[in-house]
């Protein structure tokens, strides 16, 4: 499998795309922000190859803006700087058409590099996963990373009460009635989507693999393949659900990924699998004696964690609501074959044995979401960590009284926490927070009606 872009990209690579799509006409430069977001400048074809060998101006601040793309200034970044621009550097091999668009449009990915010294800024998600799969392979661990992402299907238009509601559309099927846990009649009803995201998916080079109907009314998840390559995994969940919201709005409909966008519905997970490989690539949890303490280990790390980490899994209010749902634990539980504990370990051929983490909401910047899971697992296999004994049954549905009891409590422990900063950074981790808290401080500048309801 093509391995993760860490080069610029070269005009050779635009020379090939034009031979096969001549009448392109824009060419999209994003860079994939703290939220997960692909955010950037389209410009007109004519000026591509100049971003190729040059850059494209941006602001630097780019990275660390809330869901918005508003800035709060964390650490001066955006405000007390001045909001300085920084340069847009297209990333090699991630230049590919966009299938979906209403105009013959092409994509490519950046890194966003210091106008003045040409690197890439430190706080960058992909620059701190990047450094937490460096501290991975110094210690000798070869993480193999796959993402599964959960989504609802939804109309362009909300309720009377200004609420998300099912996709109904002529183009496909009416909306989904009533739940349709693992049918293949939901997939086929909405094939001609479901198609199109194939078909736009191997244009993108996005190695998909299982669709199931989920749990939810009209809800949805799509799985990755495996990849050696940590940071390509999480860019690959970024581009899958830039594409599934592309295709759904070329249709006249929308996809969410929010964590909980029904109340009386399951929420949206991202579940993400990681096995450990020797140099060789064998997957050392399979190995006899060794593979199940290394294994012990990782887990346990991701025991000792998982609730400093809950800002990361959960990076917005509504992420919060999904601990209330079912099939998402609120302890740090783990088990073999067990769908209600945090971390799940599935059954299965040998030489597939992994570690299913199920705690972060569709919604988390999957680049953050791996680098917190590889720092728990790291951490737990270099101080020897022993877990717990594994959950037989179901796992308890209430919170663990560890766990933060709000999202500001969870983004202070956050921006405290000793063992995450050893891999994130200290000053990366009060940045995020910093961050979350002005983005939920923002959310409550509004009067709602249910605070008028409760105090008017």
């Amino acid at each position: 499998m093509t391995q993760h872009p860490t080069t610029a990209a070269d005009a050779a690579e635009l020379d090939e795309l034009l031979r096969a799509h001549p009448n392109l006409e824009s060419l999209e430069t994003f860079i994939i922000d703290v939220n997960g977001l692909a955010i950037g400048k389209r410009l007109p074809i004519r000026e591509a190859r100049a971003a190729f060998s040059q850059g494209v101006a941006f602001s630097a601040c780019a990275p660390i803006l809330d869901c918005r793309g508003r800035g709060h200034n964390p650490s001066g970044l955006g405000g007390s700087d001045g909001d300085p621009d920084g340069i847009l550097v297209p990333l090699a091999s991630t230049l590919v058409p966009v299938p979906w668009s209403q105009t013959r449009l092409a994509q490519v990915m950046c890194a966003m590099h210091e106008s003045a010294t040409r690197t890439p800024v430190w706080f960058d998600p992909r620059i701190v996963l990047q450094r937490v799969i460096d501290r991975c392979a110094a210690a000798g661990i070869h993480p193999v990373v796959a993402c599964e992402l959960e989504f609802y299907l939804v109309s362009r238009q909300r309720n009377p009460e200004g609420g998300l509601q099912l996709a109904d559309t002529q183009k496909f099927v009416a909306a989904t009635r009533r739940a349709t846990n693992l049918s293949l009649e939901a997939i086929e009803d909405q094939h001609g989507f479901l198609s199109q995201v194939c078909a736009a998916a191997q244009q993108q080079r996005l190695p998909l693999s299982a669709i199931v109907a989920e749990y939810g009314v009209g809800q949805f998840e799509i799985n990755l393949k495996h990849t050696a390559d940590p940071l390509l995994a999480a860019d690959q969940a970024v581009l899958l659900r830039r594409l599934i919201r592309g295709v759904a709005r070329a249709n006249g409909i929308d996809a969410t990924f929010m964590a909980k966008p029904f109340l009386d519905q399951p929420g949206n997970g991202l579940h993400i699998h990681v096995s450990v490989t020797d140099a060789a690539g064998a997957n050392r949890f399979a190995q006899p004696g060794e593979g199940e303490l290394l294994l012990s280990q990782a887990v346990a790390g991701l025991q000792a964690t998982m609730f400093d980490a809950i800002g990361l899994f959960a990076p917005n209010l509504n992420s919060w609501r999904r601990f209330s749902g079912p099939y998402v634990c609120a302890s740090n539980t783990w088990g073999y074959n067990n769908r209600s504990v945090a971390f799940r370990i599935p059954t299965g051929d040998p030489a597939n044995r992994r570690i299913e983490h199920r705690v972060a909401g569709a919604d988390a910047s999957p680049h953050l979401a791996v680098a917190a899971v590889l720092s728990g697992m790291l951490h737990g296999i270099t101080r020897g960590l022993k877990p717990t004994e594994p959950t037989s049954g179901r796992a308890p549905a209430v919170k663990e009284p560890r766990f933060p009891r709000s999202l500001h409590a969870a983004l202070d422990r956050l921006g405290h926490s000793e063992p995450l900063a050893e891999y994130f950074s200290s000053r990366y981790l009060s940045t995020y927070a910093d961050l979350k808290r002005g983005e939920f401080d923002a959310l409550l500048e509004v009067i709602t009606p249910r605070e008028l309801d409760f105090y008017a």
